[in-house]
């Protein structure tokens, strides 16, 4: 990934600073104090959403013995990889809009740095893994129980959430290790690797070099998967006799789709492309959209889309509310026993 080279110059030009930086500022979305509220509504209001919609689908997944299989067990992991994903940014951004420093620490930066890449890489297998199980049920159904162990499903759930914890952590370690001795300013409202790359007094070019192939390689690598196998599938469900059965993988490869080209839509528009041609404000305005806004509309996606999560939600939501109800009458009888006596 190319850095830009006026601003590699400038901070190379403060060598004379020795002193390293403990703290870096995050400048968010410079603005008058009254924008700076109401941006912190807009973004509590989002996170709220964003938490309920997929703790809905989470908890609707876990109660509902029929959503008990390889497909609903990866999306209630895939909702909770999205609560999160959007916890390591939303959270500080939100203090940040109530906060006059915005300084964050040095080991929070890199610790934000670290779990957003982490959460953000285990989706994209996440992702990968959602497709294979599509194509396994859709062009291998008679075999699919089979091949679809319960073991092989535990092993994926577990080999989704451990790939980006081990893989992101040569890259936040090579860019955590550069000196940073001048400015301590991030234009962002989170510690991107971009901006820090910049920040850093010595230029790596073996560093630059490891985290763009590794952009590179998980973004295009895992791409590729996914639309191979969703171009196996839509020949499998073309195939298809039945007129029903069609529109039945039709609809949830659709929902899946639309997730796939939300995420990778706007992170390859972000990390493909060379830094120097996106505007500052486009960058805050891309990763806002793949941080916040994406990980809101997954669930809607898959919930308005999917009838047996719906049902699945009414079953269980109808049950908690009728339990709600049943344990408010009983405390009310017993109350009243306890005044008559």
């Amino acid at each position: 990934m190319a850095i830009s080279m006026s601003s590699r110059t400038m901070n190379v030009s403060h060598k004379e600073n020795t002193s390293s930086t403990d703290h870096f500022i995050l400048l968010g979305f410079p603005s008058s104090p009254k924008m700076q509220l109401l941006y912190f509504g807009i973004f509590s209001v989002t996170y709220t959403l964003t938490l309920m919609g997929n703790a809905a689908i989470t908890w609707a997944v876990w109660g509902d013995r029929h959503l008990h299989t390889p497909m609903y067990i990866l999306l209630g992991n895939f909702s909770v990889l999205e609560i999160c994903y959007v916890t390591t940014t939303v959270p500080n951004m939100l203090a940040n809009f109530l906060s006059t420093t915005k300084s964050i620490s040095f080991v929070s930066c890199f610790a934000q740095f670290y779990f957003f890449f982490t959460f953000g890489c285990d989706e994209g297998f996440y992702l990968c893994i959602m497709a294979f199980d599509r194509y396994l049920a859709i062009c291998r159904p008679l075999h699919y129980p089979r091949l679809m162990t319960r073991q092989l499903c535990t092993g994926l759930v577990i080999f989704g959430w451990s790939c980006g914890f081990i893989l992101c952590l040569n890259p936040v370690l090579l860019i955590s290790h550069l000196h940073f001795c001048g400015p301590n300013v991030i234009n962002h409202f989170l510690c991107d690797p971009v901006p820090l790359l910049m920040l850093a007094c010595s230029e790596d070019n073996m560093t630059q070099f490891t985290y763009s192939t590794f952009n590179a390689v998980f973004m295009i690598g895992t791409f590729l998967f996914i639309l191979c196998s969703y171009a196996l599938v839509i020949l499998a469900v073309l195939q298809m006799p039945s007129a029903a059965s069609k529109r039945k993988a039709f609809s949830t490869c659709a929902s899946h789709l639309a997730v796939v080209s939300l995420f990778y839509g706007s992170i390859m528009v972000m990390y493909v492309n060379p830094v120097s041609s996106h505007p500052v404000e486009a960058q805050k305005l891309v990763t806002l959209f793949y941080s916040v806004i994406t990980p809101l509309c997954n669930p809607l996606i898959y919930s308005l889309r999917n009838k047996e999560i719906q049902s699945a939600l009414r079953k269980v939501f109808g049950t908690e509310i009728l339990l709600i109800k049943y344990k408010s009458k009983t405390m009310m009888n017993k109350t009243m026993l306890i005044r008559h006596k």
